[in-house]
Formats: structure tokens, C-alpha cells, sequence
């Protein structure tokens, strides 16, 4: 409440009128007020079984109240936009006026206990997982069947909310690193990535149309591995990031921008925190990565390890190699990559091989499911 409180403040005095309340603290005040409430209520109880020793101590009717009340959906509503609120306070730290109202407007201030704005967003997911646990211990020591029965039932629906709730945030968070993905990976026309292929212009924006920039559209993929490596052609060393998903690998070559998202001219632009911290630095200097050749689906990809022995002409270390096949198993494509050292080679190549099995498991349990005949009649 300092923290919201505070840029309440500084608003009002016509300072940081373009930070949104919202997307920093959510439903905050609605949440503090109603567990505030649940926790006065609770108390309350507990006093006046002590005061008076011969009265049951009955928590079915605050829990009724408030666990099947809005105790449990304000915290969700908050919870959901904690990713969003993470996301947006990491780009708004990189301005210069907004540092000065956290460093010097509110972490220095006693209440904070020197615990930072990021620290304190977190505590609200802390306390909802806590629920069960105090629901838990109620239920051990109640003596009454029926409040048991009723304790029991409503520690289910609780865990089920936040498993629920688990399963939304997941999700959510993986739309945002999908959606950030397609900012900054660019995929070239096929007339821009190989210069064999001439087509008119008149015919170009057709292609256009049919372009396959929505391929991270699908908030049910997944990126399972990532990283920068280095791809050895004819006469060189290319600077290359890897972004292997569930389904197909992509190989990118990193461009840098002379502009930095979050500049002045470009408007803040946020990076997504659960991006590889070697990436959201990449972004934050204004890079990006295009796409160097069409995606290798999982089930048409050869990895082979290198021998050392093999690539020392080349000054290659920690090398291995990747073939893309074509359905008709002709090899079109082949990218021999060096990663950084021996460790990450060998990560590389198990996440590799072990999405590939995966893959491979999933689509046969798929196809046999298919092609799967109706059991025959015993009376046939």
C-alpha cells in the first residue's frame, strides 16, 4: 500500500501520469479490504471462545462467507495479472523517474523492511496457498462430524481453485512469451531468403497473404529450449539463436537494431520476464532474429554428435550437426553448430533427442488412436 499509495500521490501532483495503477497493483484494495475482513472475522471468533470458555468454537459460518464468497476469486482475479504486473514493472524500472520513486520514494521507507516492490507483489500468491493449510489444521482438531464433513469439502474446492488457477497462469504466461516471440522474430519472403526464386511484383502480396508469420500464433506450443550458438558456413562463424519447440526446431540469425526498446523514440515497449535472460537483454539492446531457413519439423530432423577430430581444421569446438529432411527422407538442409562449451553442446543435444521421442510418442499414440477398428460383435 506504500507503493500504491504513494504513485497515488505523485499522480495527483501530475508525476508518472502515464504508469497505469492497474496493470502495477490490479485489485489490490478490493483484495486487502475483503482479507482483512475474513481475518477480523476469524479473530473475532477465536475471542469469544476464549472469553467464554463454554461457547463452540464455530468457524462454518465465516468460512461459509467468505470461502465460498469472493475471498477466493478476488485472489485469482490478482494472481492472474501478477505475470502481466511482473512483465510491466521490469520495463518501467529502466526509466529514470520511475527508479527515483521506488529507490527513494518508498523502499527506503521502514515499513518496507527493505523488501522491494517485486517482493511484495508476490505475497498475495503466498497467502492463497496458505488457505488449505489453515483449513487443514481446523479440520484436524474439529470435533464435530458435520463441521468436519463441511471443512473437508471446502479445503477440496480451495486446492481445486488454485490447481485451476495454476493451470490459467501457465497458460497466460505462455501467451505472453508467444506473442513477445512474434515481435521479434522476423521471417523473410522467400524471394528476400534466396535470391533463385523471382516472382513478380503483382504476385507478391498474395504471398504475402499466405505468410507463415502466425506459426507462434498457437498458445499450445511450446518452447522447450533455447539459446545462441554458432553456425559454421563456407567461410565463416554466424551469430545464430535456436528456438527449439515441441513440434519443430527454428534457427534465427541475430540482427541488431541501432534503436533500444524503451527508448524515447520507440515508447516503452516490454520485454516478457519469463523470456531466457540472455534474450530479454538481446531485445531490451533493440535486436531481433530472422529467420534463417523454414522450420525443421521434429520428425524430419537428424542430429549427429561431431568428433572433435573431425572439425579441428575448422577450429570448430563442441560441434554438432543437424539434417533436415524432406517427407520423402532427401536431405535438404544440413547446419553444423557450435555451441559454447562441452556442457552445452550435450544440453543441447538431449533436449534434442528427448523432443524428438516425445514427438514421436505422441503422434503414434495419435495415429493408432485413428486408425483404431470397432471391436467386432460376438455374434458375428
Amino acid at each position: 500500500k506504500i507503493f500504491m499509495n504513494t504513485l497515488k500521490y505523485l499522480q495527483s501532483n501530475e508525476f508518472l501520469l502515464d504508469v497505469d495503477l492497474w496493470r502495477l497493483f490490479a485489485n489490490l484494495e478490493e483484495l486487502n479490504k475483503i482479507s482483512l475482513c475474513f481475518l477480523k472475522s476469524f479473530f473475532e471468533t477465536v475471542k469469544e471462545h476464549v472469553s467464554k470458555s463454554d461457547s463452540p468454537m464455530d468457524f462454518s459460518s465465516i468460512f461459509r462467507k467468505f470461502f465460498q464468497g469472493d475471498l477466493c476469486q478476488t485472489h485469482q482475479i490478482y494472481c492472474l495479472n501478477y505475470t502481466s504486473a511482473v512483465f510491466y514493472l521490469e520495463n518501467l524500472r529502466q526509466r529514470e523517474d520511475f527508479s527515483i520513486y521506488l529507490k527513494q520514494w518508498c523502499e527506503q521507507n521502514e515499513q518496507c523492511k527493505r523488501l522491494h516492490l517485486p517482493e511484495l507483489l508476490v505475497a498475495p500468491l503466498h497467502r492463497l496457498t496458505r488457505y488449505p493449510l489453515l483449513l487443514n489444521n481446523i479440520w484436524k482438531r474439529s470435533t464435530d462430524e458435520t463441521e468436519k464433513g463441511f471443512i473437508w469439502s471446502l479445503k477440496e474446492k480451495v486446492e481445486k481453485s488454485i490447481r485451476d488457477l495454476e493451470g490459467k497462469v501457465k497458460w497466460l504466461d505462455n501467451f505472453q512469451k508467444f506473442r513477445q516471440l512474434q515481435e521479434v522474430i522476423i521471417w523473410p519472403q522467400v524471394w528476400d531468403r534466396d535470391k533463385r526464386f523471382f516472382v513478380p511484383e503483382h504476385l507478391k502480396q498474395s504471398l504475402r497473404e499466405n505468410s507463415s508469420e502466425n506459426i507462434l500464433s498457437s498458445a499450445n506450443r511450446l518452447l522447450l529450449h533455447e539459446g545462441r550458438l554458432m553456425l559454421a558456413e563456407s567461410t565463416r562463424l554466424l551469430d545464430v539463436y535456436l528456438f527449439l519447440f515441441d513440434d519443430f526446431l527454428l534457427i534465427t540469425k541475430i540482427k541488431r537494431n541501432k534503436k533500444k526498446y524503451g527508448g524515447s523514440d520507440t515508447g516503452l515497449i516490454p520485454v516478457c520476464p519469463s523470456l531466457a535472460p540472455e534474450l530479454q537483454s538481446f531485445i531490451r539492446e533493440g535486436g531481433f532474429c530472422t529467420v534463417l531457413d523454414q522450420p525443421i519439423p521434429l520428425d524430419r530432423l537428424i542430429l549427429r554428435n561431431v568428433d572433435p577430430i573431425h572439425v579441428t581444421v575448422f577450429s570448430l569446438r563442441n560441434a554438432f550437426l543437424i539434417q533436415h529432411e524432406n517427407r520423402y527422407r532427401q536431405c535438404i538442409a544440413v547446419f553444423l553448430l557450435q555451441a559454447p562449451t562441452e556442457t552445452a553442446k550435450k544440453t543441447w543435444m538431449s533436449q534434442i533427442e528427448t523432443a524428438i521421442s516425445n514427438y514421436t510418442t505422441q503422434h503414434e499414440t495419435k495415429k493408432s488412436t485413428a486408425f483404431r477398428f470397432p471391436a467386432e460383435s460376438s455374434e458375428i
